[in-house]
């Protein structure tokens, strides 16, 4: 089955890209969440413009992710939130929370995707969560929680 990727798919492509996969394993999952779409000449079309607003998101090469590295890591970004009186978080902390933070830090754009959490964020407090940059680039980001 020849099908259009919607989305990243770990071990298969990313947004944009034609993959052949068995029947089953399309028809059963990828197309009923959203990953992929069937292919068509129509569809192909819009795999230009899928690629086109991936590649203006996209860091480009292994220099900028290096330079977006330093970028990040020198940041101070500070997340305000709802807290309870000991410190604990009515809710936790998203990667999309984290990339508007870093956004209105004076830092550059940051996919939440690329934002990897090691543990749920639940507290006030310093915290340090990844930030995966380049396949050889990842950026270590200081978050500061704080409670509104």
């Amino acid at each position: 089955m020849k099908l259009i990727l919607a989305q990243e798919v770990e071990g298969l492509g990313a947004p944009g890209d034609i993959v052949e996969v068995k029947d089953g394993y399309g028809r059963n999952y990828l197309v009923p969440r959203g990953l992929a779409i069937g292919w068509t000449r129509g569809a192909e079309k819009q795999i230009q413009s899928i690629k086109r607003a991936r590649d203006a998101r996209a860091i480009q090469g292994k220099e900028h992710a290096s330079e977006v590295k330093n970028q990040l890591e020198q940041l101070n970004v500070t997340l305000d939130v709802k807290a309870g009186d000991t410190g604990r978080l009515f809710g936790s902390v998203t990667p999309a929370d984290i990339a508007g933070a870093i956004k209105s830090a004076g830092g550059p754009l940051v996919e939440k995707r690329a934002i990897a959490i090691a543990s749920p964020i639940k507290s006030t407090g310093k915290h340090q969560v990844s930030v995966q940059l380049h396949p050889e680039v990842a950026a270590t980001v200081r978050l500061e929680v704080a409670a509104v």
